[in-house]
């Protein structure tokens, strides 16, 4: 089974996070360990194979990796992103200098094992709540320097992305509240700076906060750590008023119940920081 192609992420915004990868693994004298033990002229053919099945991510970041040390190795892609396949499945065949074919494996295979990881698991998520209406989000708690492709991974796994950067909406939170003053004066400033093209969202710990909010005439509330049985009357309150998003430490375990109180979203920091790797190798191809 595939899911729907998302669209690749231009090669402009990938190829400094792979240049940045491939620099810090060649460090000051390059892959010492291929050079001593593999003839310079030496060539080969190997492939890139799943060893667990799941959602594939980071083709293009793998195909690069092994394109910058090498512009003459050959990269044959099997599989698109997003596509899930099982164990077993040779995603890529690579061939040319086996020094160099090597020398790029980590950074290729780190990108992919990372971000496939992070698909999979987000497919597993979205499925969970397959029969909700709640939409699985995912936050700013990315690594850094890695934010647009894990964020990339998590559309290829069937969730969406919440904001990309500070600049993308108005997300006023605890701190912002509590340094403003009140909820309502926070709102009323952000409104006034937001003007008609910026989205205005407002945190909220209790059902009073909540009141307040709705009052204030938002759209949008993120209900933070809120129990399901809490979450289940913030819902109603918010009724034709403004859209839910559910947020504070939601796990897979804990998903379910959120989704079943009827939000519209739901923010799993999760998706960046908690998932595990998936299995792939490198293997040689005789």
């Amino acid at each position: 089974m595939t899911m729907k192609q998302e669209p690749a992420l231009a090669e402009v915004l990938l190829k400094p996070l792979v240049e940045l990868a491939l620099t810090e693994d060649l460090g000051r004298r390059g892959d010492v360990t291929s050079q001593a033990t593999i003839p310079a002229d030496m060539q080969a053919q190997l492939q890139i194979k799943a060893r667990q099945a799941g959602v594939i991510c980071g083709m293009d970041l793998a195909r690069l990796s092994f394109a910058l040390i090498d512009a003459e190795i050959e990269f044959i892609a099997h599989v698109h992103d997003g596509e899930t396949v099982e164990a077993g499945t040779v995603l890529a065949i690579v061939r040319g200098n086996a020094r160099n074919l090597l020398t790029a494996e980590r950074t290729a295979l780190n990108f992919m094992t990372h971000l496939s990881g992070i698909a999979t698991d987000t497919k597993k998520i979205v499925d969970s709540v397959a029969e909700y209406p709640a939409q699985i989000t995912c936050t700013r708690k990315t690594i850094p320097g890695l934010r647009i492709v894990q964020k990339y991974a998590v559309r290829c796994g069937g969730g969406r992305n919440h904001r990309l950067g500070l600049d993308d909406a108005i997300l006023i939170k605890d701190n912002h509240i509590a340094i403003a003053g009140d909820i309502k004066t926070a709102i009323k400033q952000a409104q006034d700076f937001a003007g008609h093209l910026i989205p205005i969202e407002v945190e909220v710990d209790t059902l009073a906060q909540l009141e307040q909010a709705l009052d204030a005439g938002v759209s949008l509330v993120l209900l933070d750590n809120m129990a399901p049985e809490i979450l289940l009357q913030a819902v109603a309150m918010c009724q034709g008023r403004a859209k839910t998003e559910a947020s504070g430490g939601i796990t897979p375990e804990t998903v379910q119940a959120v989704a079943k109180t009827g939000v519209d979203f739901i923010a799993m920091g999760y998706l960046t920081h908690s998932t595990t790797a998936l299995d792939i190798g490198l293997d040689f191809s005789a």
